[in-house]
């Protein structure tokens, strides 16, 4: 089968094995919101066509209202039983499904997370486990016996970049500053104390007015503040976290979960390629 990954700004794409092996990968920058005039099956046949003919199962954004097409949402909780029996065929596309996306209340949707978090489910096994999927809308979902019991959802990424283009933060950040892990575990330390994010917030255009902060490691502060507020949020007191993503953001989660007493362990981004082979499979595609 294939399995695709088709984000805002991102395309992956697995041609999978019928034993679940990785035959062939691609990735390219051409997320949703490149595709022009709606041409969705243009850019995916340049991008796979090579690979058919096989059954294509796609997963992310590409199922959203300004996707393909709009797969309706599953309510949590939500297994592989469940989101199998809701794929969407793509109409006028042979042998093409997008998976339905989860939603519960209070109101929270997710879609591609879902089918990460099923891709890493058979390896965490049976039982309660929480996850952490960082991003430009970071999501935090509970894990229970194999099905998604219930998540909430930080746009943790999403204001980082707000703050640091279009804020009163923005004209104090040089250009192209060097990382700075001192900072960014300070950012998180504040985080804990009292005070609330929107008051952290203009305390860094503060501390560097006053010459407490340099400017160059305002980026990395701002960011560990957010991540800190956002672990201290919505960890429930976790005693470890499963983080799933790019190895970049795994590793600034783990840090910064370390910090406050937590531990984690890293699964890497392909775990989207197992979660829609696992969906397939338990929907009969593969």
């Amino acid at each position: 089968m294939i399995a695709v990954d088709w984000g805002i700004t991102s395309f992956r794409a697995w041609r999978l094995a019928p034993d679940g092996s990785v035959l062939e990968r691609m990735s390219g920058p051409f997320g949703i919101r490149t595709v022009a005039d709606g041409d969705f099956a243009g850019v995916l046949d340049r991008a796979i066509g090579a690979w058919r003919p096989a059954p294509v199962l796609m997963c992310g954004m590409i199922g959203s209202r300004q996707g393909w097409i709009e797969a309706p949402y599953v309510a949590a909780p939500a297994g592989l039983g469940v989101i199998a029996l809701a794929l969407a065929p793509v109409p006028g596309a042979a042998q093409t499904w997008i998976v339905p996306g989860v939603s519960q209340d209070p109101p929270d949707v997710m879609r591609g997370e879902e089918t990460q978090i099923l891709g890493v489910a058979a390896a965490l096994g049976p039982g309660r486990h929480v996850l952490c999927l960082p991003g430009t809308h970071s999501k935090w979902a509970v894990l229970e016996d194999g099905r998604i019991r219930g998540f909430r959802t930080a746009m943790t990424g999403e204001v980082f970049g707000l703050m640091r283009t279009q804020s009163i933060l923005a004209p104090l950040i040089p250009e192209n500053p060097p990382d700075d892990p001192a900072a960014f575990d300070a950012g998180l330390d504040r985080a804990r104390e009292e005070g609330g994010l929107l008051h952290h917030l203009f305390g860094l255009r503060a501390s560097v007015l006053l010459g407490r902060l340099a400017p160059a490691a305002l980026p990395s502060m701002l960011s560990g503040l957010l991540i800190g507020h956002e672990i201290a949020e919505l960890s429930a007191e976790a005693p470890s976290v499963h983080l799933v993503g790019s190895v970049a953001l795994t590793e600034r989660y783990a840090r910064a979960l370390a910090r406050f007493g937590i531990s984690s362990t890293s699964h890497g981004e392909e775990a989207a390629a197992h979660g829609l082979l696992a969906i397939a499979r338990e929907a009969g595609l593969a």
